[in-house]
């Protein structure tokens, strides 16, 4: 699959797995995010691994964000793992994210995208159409302690 670049000066935003900073996005997740608090390096390597990943870079290729969507490429998506790093916060980028992962040739017309988020609902209402769950009494979910 070749990788696909959205620019919006002086961000990028790109698929292109080669360009992700591992420690910076382990480091947020693992230390920062509220739903992936203690998550192991090789862990974030191997969702990596096997996702469709979104970053976000800042001139010079510094990494500001991210998103990551599990998918099947055909029926099935979730969107999940996504941040913008607090010093590049309030110029737009989650908005723009969430945008250009809708619009990836790939995804626009997933007959099932996901995601679960505890305060972004409007982020992801407004920019990617997300809405409430229908009928959510028929998911289930099967959590595993570690």
């Amino acid at each position: 699959m070749n990788a696909i670049e959205y620019q919006r000066d002086p961000y990028v935003i790109s698929t292109d797995k080669t360009k992700l900073d591992l420690n910076t996005i382990h480091e947020y997740l693992s230390q920062r995010s509220y739903w992936a608090q203690g998550r192991a390096i090789t862990v974030v390597e191997k969702s990596i691994e096997h996702s469709l990943c979104f970053g976000v870079y800042h001139q010079g290729g510094q990494q500001v964000g991210f998103g990551r969507v599990v998918t099947d490429y055909a029926t099935f998506a979730w969107l999940c793992d996504v941040f913008i790093l607090e010093s590049h916060r309030r110029q737009q980028l989650g908005k723009w994210l969430v945008e250009c992962i809708m619009v990836h040739p790939d995804l626009h017309e997933m007959r099932l995208f996901i995601l679960a988020t505890r305060d972004a609902h409007e982020l992801y209402r407004r920019y990617g159409r997300f809405e409430k769950l229908e009928n959510a009494e028929r998911w289930m979910i099967r959590r595993v302690s570690r």
